[in-house]
């Protein structure tokens, strides 16, 4: 019976559908085009995207496509490598980013639900009635009536029973909203994989400043043997009593002085960057000596690198998959609103044995029940339906430009990045050989001053020369180095680290005391792929 009554739901809703259609935002045509779900079928939009790299001409940049998922260890650096995988492993944000998309995959399945009957209940329940018979409803029946049982002023009541209401999806409202969730779940994923491109990226410029300031320092404790020296043969100028010595000494002393105190100021500022990556990490901050190991050098660039075309943005960034993706899940809200032009068309069905002792509940002549169809149209809505596929149609329009903005400056930064990381590198060069020659200007400064031939001032200046030019360089390399990460962060490159296996496996380091800290997320799916672009839009 009741697929009976379904099949013949089924074929007038058809008939009103071929009647209704021709009136709403959804042809006849259309909507079986679409697997009978009105509202328009999702295309992805058109974004602008060059056609090369402004400096795609330069030897050291090649258009080859390359492998980013471990972009780190092109600066060969063990200790670099252990600390995003450290970071992978526990960064609290990340792990933030991670629940968000078990959120959104559990949304997704209480969408998913509403396919199937959305109400169904079970009830049970026991009544004890007692009647008045003084009032005049009351019923005088004689005693023996087959009736007699209508006037009893008191009796119970036994009912197990269930109900169910399933509306049909014959608009595609419910499929609509699954493809939003599902678009939804995908963003999920995406924000995730951005957050970890983030993540790698943060975690590789705050080493590099890192390094980069511990190179300062040792420039700095450098220069101070050298002044410490040039100190002491101001002194020994100024016990000699030398001509023009009374100045040197206490010149000398400040100059020192200013050196000292710049390494305390550096000082400070290593400690910070090291708290700061220890919270990337995941921990308390306290001393990473045991993760950083000794001083080591600013990590270098290569000289060539492979960045791939612009259009690679699209697809290889999580951020813009991310934009899309919302776009995706907009589109199908413009099918949900237009959905509700038309009929709601449910099933409702009611079951129930009933009896007033227990004991004869579940007999067949306890059962009673109903079935049947039913059917509500939102009419007379003064527009507000109409408007509402607007406000939904507006946002989505939002959207596309909101998806093709984030195309655009991610094309800016990779090319930010693409003319800092040319340039930084030439500058390495030109300061290597500056401070080369101030080291040497400072080495025949030393020694004719030693020698009486020039006085301190002269000194003095070649020493502020050195430092300055020893500071440059070490500048200049980090810049080359920082200049390398961003690029690698606005190719969208790191994100494929959570496709391996290993990389969540426990750090073979000795992490501080404390409970062990979980992967940020487990098993996530991969990237969903390219929608199709041969679908119909609206």
């Amino acid at each position: 019976m009741f697929v009976r009554l379904l099949h013949t739901a089924r074929y007038v809703t058809v008939l009103v559908a071929t009647v209704i259609c021709s009136s709403g935002c959804t042809s006849v045509r259309e909507y079986f085009h679409n697997g009978l779900k009105v509202g328009p079928n999702y295309k992805r939009p058109s974004v602008p995207v060059a056609d090369e790299w402004i400096d795609s001409q330069s030897s050291r940049i090649s258009t080859e496509s390359e492998d980013c998922r471990a972009w780190w260890e092109v600066f060969n650096d063990p200790v670099l490598n252990r600390l995003v995988q450290t970071a992978y492993q526990q960064n609290i944000t990340l792990r933030e980013a991670g629940f968000r998309v078990a959120e959104a995959r559990a949304q997704r399945g209480v969408v998913a639900g509403n396919l199937f009957p959305q109400t169904q209940e079970v009830i049970a329940d026991y009544t004890r009635t007692q009647r008045s018979t003084e009032t005049a409803l009351f019923p005088t029946i004689p005693a023996g009536s087959p009736f007699a049982n209508l006037a009893a002023p008191q009796f119970s009541n036994w009912r197990i029973g269930g109900s169910l209401a399933w509306e049909l999806d014959f608009w595609g409202r419910f499929r609509r909203a699954v493809e939003a969730a599902d678009a939804r779940l995908d963003s999920s994923v995406e924000e995730y994989d951005d957050a970890l491109v983030v993540l790698i990226g943060e975690v590789a410029a705050t080493y590099v400043d890192l390094r980069t300031i511990e190179q300062q320092i040792e420039v700095a404790q450098e220069n101070v043997k050298l002044q410490r020296e040039s100190t002491r043969v101001a002194q020994a100028r100024l016990n000699a009593e030398a001509a023009n010595s009374e100045l040197d000494t206490p010149q000398a002393k400040a100059n020192l002085g200013n050196t000292l105190a710049a390494i305390e100021a550096l000082v400070i500022q290593r400690r910070q960057v090291q708290n700061r990556l220890a919270v990337l990490l995941g921990m308390p901050p306290h001393d990473l000596s045991y993760l950083l190991g000794e001083r080591a050098p600013i990590p270098s660039a290569p000289e060539t690198i492979a960045v791939g075309v612009p259009a690679e943005l699209i697809w290889r960034r999580p951020d813009v998959r991310r934009a899309e993706r919302l776009v995706a899940a907009q589109s199908a809200e413009i099918g949900i609103a237009e959905s509700e032009l038309y009929p709601h068309i449910s099933i409702n069905g009611m079951m129930s044995w009933e009896a007033e002792r227990f004991s004869d509940v579940f007999k067949s002549s306890a059962f009673g029940g109903t079935i049947g169809p039913s059917l509500r149209w939102n009419v007379l809505n003064y527009g507000r339906l109409l408007n509402n596929i607007r406000v939904q149609d507006a946002r989505f329009q939002q959207l596309v430009a909101n998806y093709q903005q984030t195309v655009l400056l991610a094309n800016e930064e990779a090319e930010n990045a693409i003319v800092a990381y040319l340039h930084f590198t030439d500058q390495v060069r030109v300061r290597e050989e500056s401070a080369r020659q101030a080291r040497e200007a400072e080495r025949v400064a030393q020694v004719k001053y030693r020698e009486g031939e020039i006085d301190f001032n002269r000194l003095f200046t070649v020493q502020q020369l050195l430092l300055s030019q020893q500071e440059l360089l070490a500048i200049a390399r980090g810049n080359a180095a920082q200049s390398l990460v961003d690029l690698y962060r606005a190719l969208g490159g790191g994100w494929e680290i959570r496709l391996d296996p290993s990389a969540a496996a426990g750090s073979s380091h000795e992490l501080p005391a404390g409970p062990p800290l979980p992967p940020a997320a487990e098993a996530l799916p991969l990237p969903p792929p390219e929608p199709e672009v041969d679908r119909d839009e609206e």
